[in-house]
């Protein structure tokens, strides 16, 4: 189903689903994880994915390319260096770690599940799809960096 690639801005696909963990946190609890070490765990992994957020945007900035990942096409040059040396995708690497730390706040199984859609929506309809973009921008120069760089870590 193409009719959703690069169609909901990965930001608000972050709130819908942080919002979805907050409303179904009841279901499955998971207790042991409401403890000092749990939420330890889950404010790292919050400011860890700030972080990788930041760091990838900062690249692209740096770069003087678009930051709006509905529109790959509009990529002014591929940006391999900083954090892009170590993951393609870290934006969307940092967000997924910030909904891990919700998810281990939530202390909840389908705040996990959540998660879980969610990586596999912006691999499905993302990063899929800008994935392809790139391939026919910048051909080799993008497959030689895939072969590389690892999607997410």
């Amino acid at each position: 189903m193409t009719s959703l690639e690069l169609k909901i801005p990965p930001l608000l696909l972050v709130l819908i689903s942080a919002a979805l963990m907050w409303q179904l946190q009841d279901f499955y609890p998971l207790p042991w994880l409401n403890s000092l070490p749990g939420l330890v765990v889950a404010v790292l992994l919050v400011v860890a994915g700030l972080a990788a957020v930041v760091a990838g945007g900062l690249a692209f900035r740096r770069a003087q390319t678009t930051v709006d990942p509905r529109y790959p096409e509009q990529t002014s040059q591929l940006v391999t260096g900083g954090i892009y040396r170590l993951t393609r995708n870290p934006m969307y690497l940092g967000m997924a770690l910030a909904l891990a730390g919700w998810a281990v706040y939530l202390a909840d199984v389908t705040a996990f599940l959540m998660l879980a859609l969610f990586i596999r929506y912006m691999g499905r309809y993302q990063i899929g799809p800008e994935e392809r973009i790139l391939l026919n921008k910048f051909g080799s120069e993008f497959e030689q960096y895939c072969a590389g760089v690892r999607r997410w870590i």
